[in-house]
């Protein structure tokens, strides 16, 4: 079941109510009704455990489900320490503490979080072709960033988390 609405908590009274989300015009949520429900409802930051990133996959199309699914694996290849978990809602990899990566489904299009706004612009000639933002590095459905460009996209980010 897709939604197209985030479970945020009121600041007046505790009181549970939906909004928009507003960095992404075009979110058309993938995130499983799980997540408006329970411990992930109302936290933006809380990081929770792997199952909820197979929960947040499950509710997917297959495609979508195929190439995130190569993006995690990716992703856990380069740093299988990390922690899985739901970051601002959406799938995320911690290292000690530290966002370092992520990833999300949209209606149109697959994007990868490295969850710092400086990572893309030390990797220019690596993303030519892609679309960027500063917090997101969006890609086609079907087509998975490959395992390089994803050990480049950590190595940079981990760079920054943990300098010297």
């Amino acid at each position: 079941m897709a939604l197209c609405l985030v479970a945020t908590m009121s600041r007046r009274a505790g009181q549970r109510t939906a909004r928009a989300p507003r960095r992404h015009a075009n979110f058309c949520g993938t995130l499983p009704a799980a997540f408006l429900h329970g411990k992930a409802a109302g936290q933006h930051n809380g990081t929770v455990s792997a199952q909820e990133i197979d929960q947040y996959l499950a509710a997917l199309d297959d495609q979508k489900r195929a190439t995130l699914a190569v993006l995690r694996q990716r992703i856990l290849d380069v740093i299988p320490e990390a922690e899985q978990g739901i970051s601002y809602g959406l799938p995320a990899f911690k290292v000690r503490g530290k966002t370092i990566a992520g990833f999300a489904a949209f209606k149109n299009h697959l994007s990868y979080l490295p969850h710092s706004g400086s990572v893309f612009p030390q990797l220019k000639d690596e993303l030519k072709g892609y679309s960027t933002s500063s917090g997101a590095l969006r890609f086609e459905v079907g087509h998975p960033l490959s395992a390089a460009l994803v050990e480049k996209l950590i190595a940079v980010r981990l760079r920054q988390a943990f300098p010297g």
